[in-house]
């Protein structure tokens, strides 16, 4: 019997056969697939409507300071059109996931019900047979913290508090990702259950998600800025300091670090933060260095 153990396979096996399970009426789910399609782009390129909420449960996660600067209205870099083009890209994928995941036999439930913890209000993405599921198009490392399960040790992106809050609305413990490596097309399922006490990762999510909400509304209304998110790297040898992951990805990297100058390394940009070997790479304004 299909269950959410057996997903991966099952898609893997449907895209390897080009064969549906006689139960699914192939033609109904490409039509539905079609037309959510058409729903995104209409979205995007018509009807783009503007969230106009600063707390979201879909934000919650995010670091303090973030979600402060972000409330207080602090100016941010704008998102360059090639990140909006990557925007675009890895909507399409999720939705082409749940297509798999429905032709493959798979039951998809929920989609983009409203969810409420303590007045914050969210849209979680599905239920896929049954489980809570976001569903995650990553990067070729960050695809690797859903497969080997340790994105609870490293979540830049507030993913857990996310997803936690809209299964605390559900009355649910149980909650996961569907994601996939955008560069390689691997898939992953990444299951995790807040009453399981002997995960390796069960310290990280056993923290009450209502207190995380409650910490947050209370945080955003103080007028004292909170501390960084993260703390500066060492850039290699060289003696230099440069951001960590999660701040080099952040819009208000400029407005926390206003002395942070950026290198244009053959890995991509450099944000460094205190330089004392002046790097033997081109430095480029900030404005063109956004990720």
């Amino acid at each position: 019997m299909k269950n959410i153990h057996t997903l991966v396979t099952d898609i893997y096996n449907l895209v390897r056969t080009k064969r549906a399970p006689k139960e699914v009426d192939a033609e109904a789910e490409i039509e539905r697939f079609g037309e959510a399609i058409k729903d995104m782009m209409r979205k995007e390129f018509i009807n783009r409507g503007w969230d106009a909420r600063k707390i979201r449960l879909s934000n919650i996660g995010r670091n303090d300071r973030y979600l402060w600067n972000h409330y207080h209205g602090v100016p941010k870099e704008k998102i360059q059109p090639h990140t909006l083009v990557k925007f675009l890209y890895g909507n399409i994928i999720e939705e082409m996931l749940l297509f798999l995941t429905r032709l493959s036999g798979h039951e998809v439930t929920g989609e983009q019900k409203e969810c409420t913890v303590d007045g914050i209000k969210g849209h979680m993405d599905c239920r896929i047979d049954g489980v809570v599921t976001d569903v995650k198009s990553a990067s070729s490392y960050g695809f690797k913290k859903f497969k080997d399960g340790s994105l609870a040790f490293e979540d830049d992106f507030g993913y857990i508090d996310q997803i936690k809050a809209y299964a605390h609305s559900e009355g649910e413990t149980e909650f996961g990702w569907l994601a996939m490596d955008k560069q390689n097309g691997h898939l992953t399922f990444l299951k995790y259950d807040t009453k399981d006490e002997q995960s390796p990762v069960h310290k990280v999510l056993k923290e009450d998600v209502v207190d995380r909400v409650k910490h947050v509304k209370k945080m955003v209304q103080q007028e004292e800025m909170p501390p960084q998110c993260f703390e500066h790297v060492p850039d290699g040898k060289s003696g230099n300091m440069k951001l960590s992951i999660g701040c080099s990805y952040c819009q208000f990297k400029a407005a926390c670090f206003p002395r942070v100058r950026a290198f244009a390394y053959s890995t991509g940009p450099r944000f460094l933060v205190e330089v004392k070997n002046e790097p033997q790479v081109r430095e480029i304004p900030l404005h063109e260095a956004v990720r």
